[in-house]
């Protein structure tokens, strides 16, 4: 159980990170402590931190210190963003609640992610409001919050927003968040942690290709190996914000929750509001707070535990040009070079020979597969190959048999169809017709094809999402209704996985990936692209629930032309797959790729299991990264040139995350093993026997890196002695 004073401080420790709660005085709790562990503490030293921990009272200012819980209220004094908005036709906008009680469970081996579970539960009899709420600390140590509002009252209830917060110590000086665009997801930005408010808001109804992904705030100059950092995620797929507030008075916090439209929950009499998990994760630099995420979501009873097998997907093979012939004979391509599922893009379906029409028409296009699916279902199996679909069961081209006889069908308000996006408008799975008819047609295609693998798309944002009939605001509504509508579809077929797609990158949050097995990284597949996709998704999400896929010589979005080997040493460090017509390559290029496909084979146990680390090298131009086995008896390195350095030859690169008192053997790993650079000496240890150093020095002093053309990369293990 964690160490507690009277039940009104709790301590808890995990993996390195501490929490201390404060719930005395019957007030909400407040967070006297999130990050570095603070060991064994007793009761009187919990008291003793509590105490040390009020601020002086200062002029012009309330006469006591102001106490600012998970849920911030303006009750307690605070007159920042409050954790509460909402009112009874306009009567109690300001909530005061007080705690009844506070339950602390510590569990069990075998009982998931979960180290410690506190139940909070409150009410404010004035605003005839209760309030439960769920804090949590993974064994991992992230710590995760979520609270229910539940309407006491006769009187509706208008819910306008629940924000759950973390607090951060004031040396926090610096914001990292990331942003994007199509085809360019997840680039960072930093900035100073200034006073005010950093919001980060999300209006799209999908989690966003721009999305900040995590708000991250930390010492200056923090980066992947250095630096006390904390971040803050929201788990939820529709409209969200996250904020880093900072107050002339010293506070400085994280929070987040939904952004909810106007009068999207309004409670009536017994009815609750639950918010999404908040997340927050603590971590002496950026690798240390990812990896807390990471070991979360591979805790997780429903993570995939299979080997993540080599996928092919069609799309940049043939896009809309469905022939038989033609994707057997891709599948066959794919057989030979070791791929392990063969996924059908779009374009199969009733009346889909471009983007304008067809969508919600979720039938097996008879003018192009007379015979159903059936043929090359059944040739991808002879191969060995599982078979996997592509669908984008949210949304329906107005030129389609559905929309025509289902308007109302379509999320709308005054009166009027928003604006197009990719020819589409979306469907109301808030309406139970809509719902029941794109279950019944996904079940019946899974059930008919033996599907072991949906590409679940959604390519377009919500744009006057309203729900029939009225109209009313409906991105919560349909929110919650894809949820169920993934879970149903896997209670019926638990063998099915299924990959989050939303543009690529734009659904991309713990929401979605409590019921998918991967998400599709982004639709741009230029590897250098995905070299800083990747390396910023990973703040989130392990590599094997990273769609990364080997594209053809010439990237499909970019132009760009890259060499097989940075191609496939990119893809390696996430779920490997292949997004090229692979009956137009060389048998060179296929029995190349193939060298790959066994490379990934054999590393994937290690690769998806291990700590991702990233090295904090001077030169931008070079970029160090790899995978350290859970024992460090073994680690693989990818040194990845980004673009042309300054100095010449490369210098010495370290290498993170090895036991600083084992002996390693460092040597080039196949087939990363031939890189490509300007002409000039061997360098020793590299076209040699390799060398054997202590983890101490391969960590603090490093070795001589390969020189590189840019836009290359090489492959090296280090392997305990």
């Amino acid at each position: 159980m964690p160490e507690r004073l009277h039940d009104d401080l709790l301590h808890f420790r995990a993996a390195g990170m501490s929490l201390v709660l404060d719930c005395a005085g019957g007030l909400l709790p407040r967070v006297v402590h999130w990050g570095a562990d603070l060991g064994d503490l007793t009761g009187d030293a919990l008291a003793g931190l509590v105490r040390g921990e009020v601020a002086q009272v200062m002029s012009c200012s309330l006469d006591d210190p102001v106490p600012v819980s998970v849920l911030p209220q303006q009750s307690a004094g605070w007159l920042g963003t409050p954790g509460l908005t909402g009112h009874r036709d306009g009567e109690d906008f300001s909530t005061a609640f007080t705690t009844r009680s506070v339950r602390t469970v510590r569990t069990g081996p075998g009982e998931g992610p979960v180290a410690y579970r506190v139940a909070v539960d409150s009410v404010d009899r004035h605003a005839e409001l209760a309030l439960a709420l769920e804090i949590e600390v993974t064994a991992s140590g992230l710590v995760r919050q979520r609270a229910t509002l539940t309407n006491e009252g006769a009187r509706p209830y208008t819910v306008d927003g629940l924000l759950l917060t973390l607090p951060v110590p004031g040396h926090a000086t610096e914001l990292l968040d990331l942003t994007g665009r199509h085809l360019r997801e997840r680039a960072p930005q930093r900035h100073s942690f200034t006073l005010g408010t950093h919001l980060r808001e999300n209006r799209r109804g999908r989690t966003g290709i721009d999305a900040t992904l995590v708000h991250v705030a930390g010492e200056s100059g923090f980066g992947f190996r250095t630096g006390e950092v904390w971040g803050l995620h929201v788990a939820w797929s529709g409209n969200h914000r996250s904020l880093a507030e900072a107050t002339p008075a010293g506070v400085r916090l994280l929070g987040g929750g939904e952004v909810l439209l106007s009068g999207e929950v309004r409670l009536a009499e017994g009815e609750t509001y639950t918010s999404p998990w908040v997340y927050g994760s603590y971590g002496y630099g950026l690798d240390e707070l990812a990896g807390r995420f990471h070991g979360y979501l591979r805790d997780r009873e429903r993570h995939p535990r299979s080997p993540r097998p080599v996928t092919l997907n069609t799309w940049e093979a043939v896009y809309f040009r469905h022939d038989a012939e033609k994707l057997k004979a891709l599948a066959d391509a794919a057989a030979e070079v070791g791929a392990e599922r063969f996924v059908l893009d779009d374009g199969w379906f009733r009346g889909r020979r471009d983007d304008t029409a067809g969508l919600g028409d979720w039938y097996v296009d008879k003018d192009v597969w007379p015979e159903g699916l059936h043929p090359l279902v059944d040739h991808v199996h002879a191969l060995g190959m599982q078979f996997g679909l592509w669908f984008e069961p949210e949304m329906v081209n107005p030129d389609s048999d559905l929309a025509r006889a289902h308007p109302e069908w379509i999320m709308a308000t005054g009166g009027r169809v928003p604006p197009a996006a990719r020819n589409q408008q979306v469907l109301d799975l808030g309406h139970p017709e809509a719902y029941a008819y794109v279950l019944e047609r996904l079940d019946a295609l899974v059930t008919e094809y033996r599907i072991g693998y949906l590409k679940w798309d959604h390519n377009r944002d919500l744009v006057e999402a309203g729900h029939s009939p009225r109209g009313t605001a409906g991105v919560h509504v349909q929110t919650a209704a894809v949820y169920r509508l993934v879970d149903e579809l896997r209670a019926r077929h638990p063998h099915l996985e299924i990959e989050s797609c939303s543009s690529g990158g734009g659904r991309v949050d713990l929401g979605i990936l409590e019921r998918t097995d991967r998400v599709w990284t982004s639709d741009c597949i230029d590897a250098l692209e995905r070299q800083q996709i990747q390396r910023w998704t990973g703040l989130l999400l392990p590599p094997e629930l990273l769609g990364s896929h080997v594209s053809s010589p010439v990237a499909h979005t970019t132009g760009r032309a890259h060499t097989l080997d940075f191609r496939a040493g990119t893809a390696l460090f996430g779920h490997f797959g292949i997004e090229w017509d692979l009956t137009l390559a060389s048998p060179e290029e296929r029995a190349r790729l193939a060298e790959w496909i066994a490379a990934y084979k054999r590393l994937r146990p290690l690769l998806h299991s291990g700590t991702v680390v990233h090295a904090d090298h001077h030169d931008p131009a070079l970029w160090l990264h790899g995978v350290v086995a859970p024992d460090r008896s073994r680690a693989v390195y990818a040194l990845v040139q980004t673009a042309t350095s300054v100095q010449s030859p490369p210098g010495r690169v370290r290498l993170p995350g090895l036991d600083p008192d084992a002996v390693y053997h460092l040597s080039p790993l196949a087939p990363g093993d031939r890189p490509e650079g300007p002409t000039g000496h061997r360098l020793p240890w590299w076209h040699g026997d390799g060398v054997e150093l202590p983890g101490r020095v391969l960590t603090a002093a490093g070795v001589q890196a390969p020189a590189l053309y840019p836009e290359r990369l090489a492959l090296f293990q280090a392997v305990r002695v």
